[in-house]
């Protein structure tokens, strides 16, 4: 039998080479080149031959494939040695005050940190599930790939019976397949995704599900969902690259207004969001994954420009997420809510206002 172990774990060149080959046919690569496409007569701006594209404006990828995959060799080293960095204590809550937590909010309108993009969001007697990623590897192959660092705050069996399902796109630390499948209650479960997601679950046993445009919406019982747009990308493979559709969403009831915002970059639609749906109650955005600038500002905010994005949606509390769960870019694993505090003091934000969970905190929505 061939044996991958010790041709992997040997010369570093060869660890090198053989990363960035199964780098080009396992992963998605986020940031990569933008196929030029032609739009499509009588569609909105993003939908193209191919696809999708992003909202007029917004950067497009100038780098070379090159610089793209070997940006992400490390990554897939860290997979393959098992390594992850360590979170401090001070970010995550143990079990027992996880179970502590979310006995105090039970009945409220309420979220919890569950790590990553991953939130339950309690909203009018209904428990939403953001984003799930909630195994050990962002990969459809592990271990090449990166690893998690930090634990989700709830395991997948420990998870409350789920009303809605909400998935902003499907990169594999986002929409992990084996947390979609293991879900229970499949055919109760309100599915909302973008455009071209809704096959990845009607073949796994979902039946209510929901395929939304930018600015299209659907109500679930009581609770309105708005898809807006993000600058991202899509794909889960070397051939599927921008086929299904990214989003943000609105989501929203009689009391509370609520932004959950997919991994983006910064431009000038958000502005015009925030004019079309603000001001919100609280946004939730993406504050790691953002170094070095040069590749990562297409695709991803840095800290100053999500407290940028909840400035344009007028949001009166800020809730940083996506850090401290998986090493996906170079930045400093801790760096990110340094500088999202700093950079909200500096623009009007508190402590009560700007918030900065522990994996597995729970916050009543007042």
């Amino acid at each position: 039998m061939f044996r991958w172990k010790p041709i992997l774990m040997g010369n570093t060149r060869w660890n090198i080479k053989i990363s960035r080959l199964l780098l080009m046919f396992i992963l998605t690569v986020p940031g990569g080149c933008e196929a030029a496409s032609p739009h499509i007569e009588g569609t909105p701006y993003h939908h193209v031959t191919n696809g999708f594209r992003n909202p007029p404006g917004s950067l497009i990828y100038t780098g070379s494939l090159k610089e793209t995959i070997s940006g992400y060799t490390d990554r897939i080293m860290e997979g393959i040695t098992g390594y992850a960095p360590v979170l401090s204590p001070d970010y995550v809550l143990s079990p027992e005050k996880v179970r502590t937590g979310r006995a105090k909010i039970k009945g409220k309108n309420a979220l919890t940190w569950l790590g990553h993009a991953s939130f339950l969001i309690h909203l009018g007697g209904k428990t939403i599930l953001t984003d799930p990623f909630l195994t050990d590897y962002a990969t459809g192959m592990p271990p090449f790939g990166p690893k998690r660092a930090t634990p989700p705050a709830l395991s997948i069996g420990e998870l409350p019976q789920i009303d809605i399902l909400i998935v902003s796109h499907n990169h594999y630390d986002h929409l992990d397949a084996k947390t979609i499948e293991a879900l229970t209650g499949k055919t109760e479960i309100h599915v909302i995704v973008p455009l071209g997601m809704g096959a990845f679950f009607t073949e796994r046993g979902y039946t209510l599900v929901t395929e939304l445009d930018w600015y299209a919406t659907t109500e679930v019982e009581g609770i309105t969902v708005t898809a807006v747009p993000a600058i991202h990308n899509s794909g889960r493979g070397l051939f599927d690259r921008n086929a299904a559709l990214w989003a943000s969403y609105v989501l929203e009831n009689s009391s509370k207004r609520i932004y959950f915002s997919s991994d983006t970059a910064y431009g000038p639609v958000y502005s015009k969001i925030g004019q079309e749906i603000g001001p919100v109650d609280y946004a939730l955005l993406p504050i790691g994954v953002y170094e070095p600038r040069r590749r990562m500002k297409f695709n991803h905010v840095n800290p100053a420009e999500a407290v940028r994005i909840g400035l344009d949606l007028r949001a009166r509390t800020i809730i940083a997420m996506h850090w401290g769960t998986i090493r996906l870019s170079d930045e400093a694993f801790e760096d990110p809510p340094k500088r999202f505090r700093q950079v909200a003091d500096k623009n009007g934000y508190d402590y009560e206002t700007a918030w900065i969970l522990k994996i597995g905190e729970s916050r009543i929505l007042d």
